[in-house]
């Protein structure tokens, strides 16, 4: 079990399926969420001065969100400002499976995974295999 996931998605819908999916399958201890990449790094920003004192484990990222989408914060994310928290594994759960998005997703490298939303309790499962 993961002690922390944050989920990084614009749509309350989403957000709750994902917190009540990785509850049931007690896939983490903590969830927490962001609806948007300038919330995500905002959290990450409080773990740097030292005002949060988890980091997550895991992040689901959404790729379409306002604001910051999940593309500019994964480049915000992979520079060196946020050097010391970055090695936190991302999973990219989009409502789209681009090929291109794919290939892209792949230039990160705290990127492990790019599934389909939504999040169900066998993928949970597949990924605990690979965590």
């Amino acid at each position: 079990m993961l002690d922390l996931i944050l989920c990084v998605d614009d749509d309350p819908i989403t957000l709750m399926l994902c917190k009540k999916v990785i509850a049931k399958a007690s896939f983490s201890n903590t969830i927490i969420t962001a609806k948007n990449g300038e919330e995500a790094l905002e959290y990450f920003n409080s773990v740097l001065k030292k005002e949060e004192t988890k980091l997550p484990d895991l992040i689901f990222l959404d790729l379409n969100m306002p604001v910051m989408d999940g593309w500019e914060f994964l480049d915000s994310f992979s520079t060196d400002k946020y050097s010391e928290v970055n090695s936190t594994k991302v999973i990219i759960l989009s409502s789209t499976i681009d090929p291109e998005d794919l290939e892209k997703s792949k230039k990160y490298p705290m990127v492990i995974d790019f599934l389909s939303k939504p999040i169900t309790t066998d993928m949970l499962t597949y990924l605990s295999s690979k965590l």
